[in-house]
């Protein structure tokens, strides 16, 4: 499709339009296109065209249960521009282990070992780690830990990055890493700490396990100043930008559903947070090729430009 094509057919879904497109190269290291699918009508195909005419050329398509993971690894395999994580998220952990008890947390957990190695483009464990918003009784919270704690095994044992949502649980998501000890590789996705929280989760990492903290559209709303903070101390080696489409919509589109599509909204705000002039499209491509560098560097090459290292 080519980009007024793209544009009729966002239009047609009543979905926010194209932003300009980045000078350069990115990827978004965490989506969920099946559920941006479901909440907005943008179907898959139509998800990746629209990216790539803005210049996120590559994505990282995340699951939350067992479906969503299996849906994960075969879209990654159909699309060579597509790299899969897979997992049960903390808060379905605690409902699994619910209705079907620890037993049946472990067998899910036992399925999602199998498809960390299902493909070579699965790249990640995750969105594991701990939800203490929604999940707020002790029971449910130490289901989670435990779920977490075996996430943290698998990405050990496969070499898969380990992709962590923490929302809440700051103190106990370190405790869980340090206790298993970090995995080679680890993603905060969707970074919500303060700066004193940053320095910590990357400390976490010292000596050869590598950290990254991935900020999203959340970054952008004017409450969280403590998340900018964060941002700002975060090293140009360490960072990430993501959507977790269709969630965390950027200002000043927030409300509306997210997608990749609109990255360069929040590649844009975090370039200028971080002192780069966005007017100058030379600075802002090589803040784009940091951040594709450090995605790489975060889930290995993937995709048609992964061969030319960008």
């Amino acid at each position: 499709m080519n980009p007024a094509e793209i544009a009729a057919e966002l239009a047609r879904l009543d979905l926010p339009s194209m932003p300009a497109p980045l000078p350069g190269r990115c990827i978004d290291d965490h989506t969920h296109v099946d559920s941006t699918a479901d909440r907005s009508g943008l179907d898959a195909e139509l998800n990746l065209a629209a990216a790539a005419a803005v210049g996120v050329d590559r994505l990282v398509q995340v699951g939350c249960d067992l479906d969503a993971s299996r849906w994960a690894v075969r879209f990654a395999a159909d699309h060579e521009q597509v790299a899969a994580a897979v997992a049960i998220h903390p808060n379905d952990a605690a409902r699994l282990a619910a209705a079907a008890g620890v037993d049946g947390l472990d067998d899910g957990i036992d399925r999602i070992a199998e498809l960390a190695v299902a493909h070579e483009r699965v790249r990640a464990v995750g969105e594991t780690g701990l939800d203490y918003f929604r999940t707020r009784d002790e029971a449910g919270r130490a289901v989670q830990r435990r779920a977490f704690a075996r996430h943290v095994r698998i990405a050990h044992d496969t070499g898969r990055t380990l992709v962590i949502h923490d929302r809440d649980a700051h103190a106990d998501v370190l405790r869980v890493l340090d206790e298993q000890g970090w995995p080679e590789r680890t993603v905060l996705h969707c970074f919500s700490g303060d700066a004193d929280f940053a320095r910590a989760a990357l400390a976490g990492g010292a000596g050869r396990r590598d950290v990254w903290l991935s900020f999203g559209g959340a970054v952008t709303f004017k409450p969280n100043t403590a998340l900018r903070e964060a941002l700002a101390v975060t090293p140009p080696d360490r960072l990430l930008v993501e959507t977790d489409a269709p969630y965390l919509t950027p200002v000043p589109l927030r409300g509306r559903p997210n997608a990749p599509y609109l990255l360069p909204v929040t590649v844009r705000f975090v370039a200028g947070a971080r002192g780069v002039d966005v007017d100058d499209e030379q600075a802002l491509g090589r803040f784009c090729d940091r951040l594709t560098a450090n995605t790489l560097a975060a889930y290995g090459p993937w995709g048609a430009r992964a061969g030319r290292g960008a």
